[in-house]
């Protein structure tokens, strides 16, 4: 697999961060958790004065054979027919996008069917969706390590147009079930705690969905960050891993969104530790496992909204909030400049 160098930011400058925050014209510690919020863009950026640049979304989409277990109550060509919505404008992610001026990225990983005159669409396809895990391994190891070089390789290249905030999102039926395997196999947590309703299941398909990922988990040995990829994962989750710690690799600010995307940083984090330290977390999704992810990772959700459907949405709803960190930062006066007494 492609090499990765990934650098914890250094923390001598958090003193100054912090008592530039401190200094502002308002009571210590007023701002809350917008306050560790602008501490952290200020550490990824080694900065005393953060800028977001050219924000990016990147909504990566593919196809998973799981499905054909009946894990999903949707059929897989609605993997297809949505990525033609992103394109035309009509998703949740693309009201969100414009509405905060965010570049919205849309990225054919591996959905069945090609998308022939239809160059909106970035094609980084690895195949024609992934195989079934239940009867055998989701991908090769080698086409994993394909999706991550091709996610790495497109975050470069709108890095290099500007960009040094990036988020990602996906689309792609049953890939909850991609998720909840992957989050089981790195967290350690019971199975159960990871599996969730997905796109609306009812109690009893939520039970077969249980049982079929539990019958899938006994069929495979599958330990290293590496093997539980291309055993349980989606070309979508893998090309992320790569977005990912290109991203942090670039030291940019990287938003996190919901339950799959999350995924993908697990599989990240356990390769390289040092990425979460350029995520920030957008929201706590209302599947299942993504409060159990957010936990493991000891992270803390800008957004709780109850929302469950991927698409990068967290990211875009919570991206006016993060600006507001880096303006507070900027442009707030301090007491000294203000002329208030600080006592």
């Amino acid at each position: 697999m492609i090499a990765f160098n990934i650098e914890r930011p250094d923390q001598s400058t958090l003193d100054d961060i912090q008592h530039k925050i401190d200094f502002k014209t308002k009571p210590l510690g007023a701002l809350g958790d917008l306050e560790k919020l602008a501490e952290k863009l200020c550490l990824i950026q080694q900065t005393l004065e953060p800028a977001l640049r050219n924000p990016n979304i990147i909504v990566f989409a593919a196809d998973h054979g799981i499905a054909e277990s009946g894990v999903s109550k949707y059929p897989q060509e609605v993997t297809y027919q949505m990525v033609l919505n992103f394109v035309y404008g009509g998703a949740a992610i693309n009201v969100f996008s414009r509405q905060h001026g965010i570049e919205l990225n849309i990225v054919d990983a591996g959905v069945k069917g090609d998308f022939v005159d239809v160059p909106l669409v970035i094609n980084q396809k690895i195949a024609q969706g992934t195989r079934n895990f239940a009867i055998e391994p989701a991908m090769s190891i080698a086409d994993a390590e394909l999706a991550i070089q091709k996610g790495a390789d497109l975050v470069n290249q709108i890095a290099a147009k500007g960009c040094n905030v990036i988020g990602f999102g996906e689309m792609g039926i049953a890939n909850t079930s991609s998720a909840s395997v992957i989050m089981h196999k790195i967290t350690g947590l019971p199975l159960l705690n990871c599996v969730g309703k997905g796109t609306g299941l009812d109690d009893e398909q939520l039970a077969s969905k249980t049982q079929v990922l539990q019958n899938a988990l006994a069929k495979h040995v599958a330990n290293s960050p590496i093997e539980i990829l291309n055993t349980f994962g989606g070309f979508e989750i893998a090309q992320m891993v790569g977005a990912i710690l290109q991203a942090a690799a670039n030291k940019m600010i990287l938003l996190v969104d919901g339950f799959i995307t999350t995924s993908a940083l697990l599989i990240a984090q356990a390769i390289h530790p040092a990425v979460i330290d350029y995520c920030i977390f957008c929201h706590q999704g209302d599947e299942n496992g993504h409060k159990g992810m957010l936990e493991y990772l000891n992270a803390k959700a800008i957004l709780k909204l109850n929302m469950r459907l991927g698409e990068g949405s967290g990211v875009a709803l919570a991206y006016p909030i993060i600006q507001s960190a880096v303006n507070f930062m900027n442009e707030m006066a301090s007491f000294e400049s203000a002329g208030v007494s600080s006592h």
